[in-house]
């Protein structure tokens, strides 16, 4: 079972996870990502999406031409997991 990250913890939990910042309002992560244009936003999106299914758990996002707006949380728990911060992760990784 996904355990939830204690609220206090959160900043600790990130402070490795470049750009990825709190939310205000909801226990959750968000982060902009900016590419060279649409195409490249998009091909980000898809090897996300692909890897969310491996792992079955799937970004709140939002995409406007070059931009994506990635919002991370676990439902189940209300809060964030170790999901998240695993996501996040990859999230960069795909980007660079």
């Amino acid at each position: 079972m996904v355990e939830k990250i204690h609220p206090e913890d959160i900043e600790n939990s990130i402070q490795n996870l470049e750009g990825w910042s709190k939310t205000d309002g909801k226990e959750a992560i968000f982060k902009e990502f900016i590419f060279s244009d649409f195409v490249k936003a998009f091909e980000f999106m898809t090897k996300c999406a692909q890897y969310a299914e491996e792992i079955n758990h799937h970004p709140e996002w939002f995409n406007v031409y070059n931009r994506v707006e990635v919002t991370l949380n676990t439902h189940d728990v209300n809060g964030l997991s170790e999901l998240d911060l695993k996501t996040a992760q990859k999230m960069n990784e795909l980007a660079a």
